[in-house]
């Protein structure tokens, strides 16, 4: 399905991602951890072609991702969809004009000059809207919701593209606690629901272990860590955060002890 085969990306001398080796043979929802520079947003943006690659391949079954360009490469992250920390969205624009957005790379010049969208795109967007437990907003501007309305107005956006894939990078870091499970919910049902896969760089350890099947752990662009949270014990934790980590005794039972993934619950406002 997705494999990533000694990707690399320098930046000068200085290497963001090493020799990465990854192999996603099924759809599941995957968490990427790792101290801040650790090459987690970098992997991510070469998966979805946002930032060419120093060496190395991405494959997505026999479709070589970094041979793409033009519009072939514009197909491909239609295909696998990016979600961003801070949004993205266009404020001015009211909720669902800024889902609509997801159909551009469809989409011809001029209909995107003059934002006019088919009737069934709208009723999809809405329909999406609705899924996410946000329709009532789809008329506002998108600067008028919260931070985590406006994640899965994000979201949504990604949606509206039918993707494979969906990459989310750090999409809950500037959210409140309650708003970071209601996005996390609605990542967890896509991936279920849809059959999609959803790769999310996150913070910390105990968000990877309540909503991923899978955790990459990562560390001076190098994997070192690849497996289900039950193996990521408190020595593991300490080779991708570093020596130097502390992990009280109240933090490891939370955040790589026995926590039982929670049951998807309805998506709330």
């Amino acid at each position: 399905m997705l494999r990533i085969e000694n990707l690399t990306k320098r930046f000068g001398e200085n290497t963001a991602v090493d020799a990465a080796n990854l192999k996603v043979d099924r759809p599941m929802m995957i968490g990427i951890i790792g101290r801040s520079g650790a090459g987690k947003s970098t992997l991510l943006r070469m998966l979805n072609r946002l930032t060419d690659v120093t060496e190395g391949k991405v494959w997505y079954g026999d479709l070589d991702v970094t041979a793409l360009r033009g519009g072939d490469k514009r197909r491909w992250q239609s295909d696998c969809a990016m979600i961003f920390q801070q949004f993205n969205l266009v404020p001015r624009l009211d909720v669902v004009s800024n889902v609509l957005h997801g159909t551009l790379n469809a989409r011809s010049t001029f209909a995107t000059m003059f934002n006019l969208f088919p009737a069934a795109d709208i009723y999809k967007a809405i329909e999406i809207l609705d899924r996410l437990g946000i329709a009532e907003h789809a008329p506002k501007r998108a600067e008028a919701l919260s931070g985590g309305q406006q994640q899965r107005v994000a979201i949504a956006r990604a949606l509206m593209q039918d993707p494979k894939i969906i990459l989310a990078d750090e999409p809950i870091a500037s959210l409140d606690p309650m708003n970071a499970q209601i996005v996390m919910q609605a990542l967890r049902r896509i991936h279920e629901e849809d059959g999609r896969t959803v790769i999310a760089n996150l913070h910390t350890l105990d968000t990877a272990r309540r909503y991923c099947d899978r955790v990459i752990g990562m560390r001076a662009g190098r994997i070192v860590f690849d497996g289900t949270a039950d193996q990521l014990t408190t020595a593991m934790a300490r080779e991708i955060y570093g020596a130097d980590a502390q992990f009280s005794e109240k933090a490891t039972s939370t955040e790589i002890g026995t926590l039982d993934r929670p049951t998807t619950q309805p998506i709330t406002a």
